[in-house]
């Protein structure tokens, strides 16, 4: 996705929507130095909030419209995909996530003279099995793969045996800009409550919601006017507002689609929980520290990396509903706590993942690649 100011490279993703590769994609294109990189963005569907983004920041886009692997144009698209490269002299690809891993990185590296780089930005157990031999492939083809956490590098270097030599570690970073504590009202649907718990996630199996709900229950009569809001949408939506009304709590709750006022939401959360099953590392956890949040996590995947367990938030096991009502319980009685956990968090936040930090990161690892290849 990036080059000196004599090239460029496309940054590689399905469709360029909501999501959080698609966002730190996106971001990370945006906050490159122009005076060293020329960024394009290649996908296989342009359309979407990113693209809109993209364009506007004057960053060319790119339509590769391959939708099987197994189809003329898969093939016509690696011929695109190398008149495209040649005629930009671009000089490094970045595929963004696993289905461009197992298109773009060989056709790269095969067809042209860049240099392929791959990405491995959440556990491998929630790709396609159909996909996995394809992508332990593209790794043996990729000069590097960039992983955004600890976790990942170890994935890979023993379950993967994917060389340590061969992987980069860049974390996300998260716009400060945007996200950051602000005195004020709580979100209209919350302005009436005393203390909200809350999450902002897709609402999918592996963010393991239930065990919220339920910790929630176990723990909502202990103030009067507390709120448990869950912003976001997917499959999950209508079991969970059905948990809701077993658990005689639906008052309590504020269910709100995906939305693109994030930061007033999180800004209305004294309490943000990311319940996961599995995680990478969470730019939703991340967002939340920054705006003010006192951040509980599973004890899974990147989510160590962020929470340091009673210096920046709280740790508990996944799926353990009374540990994590024990660690809500403790938060809400005891708000000195709360407040001292929520501050080392944002501050953590504010010096060590920013996104001038992880683009000023991922510049390094292309410049170095660009000099030095694998």
């Amino acid at each position: 996705m990036a080059c000196f100011a004599d090239g460029a490279c496309p940054g590689c993703r399905r469709a360029l929507d909501a999501g959080g590769s698609e966002r730190q994609l996106t971001e990370t294109a945006k906050a490159l130095d122009r005076s060293r990189f020329e960024p394009h963005v290649g996908t296989f569907n342009p359309r979407g909030m990113r693209g809109e983004e993209l364009g506007r920041a004057g960053i060319p886009v790119a339509e590769f419209p391959i939708y099987s692997y197994r189809s003329r144009a898969a093939i016509a698209g690696a011929f695109q995909l190398r008149r495209y490269i040649r005629r930009n002299h671009i000089r490094l690809v970045h595929a963004w996530d696993y289905p461009l891993n197992v298109y773009a990185i060989p056709v790269t590296r095969t067809m042209t003279s860049a240099i392929a780089v791959s990405s491995q930005r959440s556990h491998r157990q929630l790709i396609p099995g159909s996909y996995m031999p394809f992508l332990r492939a593209s790794d043996r083809f990729a000069h590097a793969v960039v992983v955004n956490c600890e976790f990942l590098k170890t994935h890979l270097e023993q379950d993967e045996r994917v060389p340590a030599q061969k992987i980069r570690l860049c974390y996300n970073g998260i716009d400060t800009k945007v996200f950051h504590r602000l005195p004020g009202p709580r979100h209209p649907r919350l302005r009436d409550s005393a203390l909200v718990i809350g999450v902002v996630c897709g609402l999918r199996p592996e963010k393991d919601l239930p065990t919220l709900v339920e910790a929630f229950s176990r723990v909502s009569k202990i103030q009067r006017g507390m709120k448990l809001a869950v912003v976001g949408s997917g499959p999950e939506l209508a079991a969970l507002e059905l948990q809701a009304r077993k658990l005689d709590i639906t008052e309590n709750c504020v269910f709100e689609p995906s939305t693109v006022e994030v930061p007033a939401w999180l800004r209305s959360m004294d309490i943000f929980v990311l319940p996961s099953l599995t995680e990478a590392l969470s730019n939703s956890l991340m967002e939340a520290m920054a705006c003010g949040c006192c951040a509980v996590a599973t004890c899974v995947g990147g989510n160590p990396e962020l929470v340091r367990d009673k210096e920046t938030g709280l740790l508990f096991e996944p799926g353990d509903v009374e540990g994590l009502a024990a660690a809500l319980r403790e938060l809400i009685e005891n708000q000195p706590l709360r407040e001292e956990l929520a501050a080392a968090g944002e501050k953590q936040i504010l010096d060590q993942f920013t996104l001038r930090a992880s683009a000023e990161r991922m510049a390094e690892i292309y410049a170095e690649l660009i000099e030095r290849p694998v």
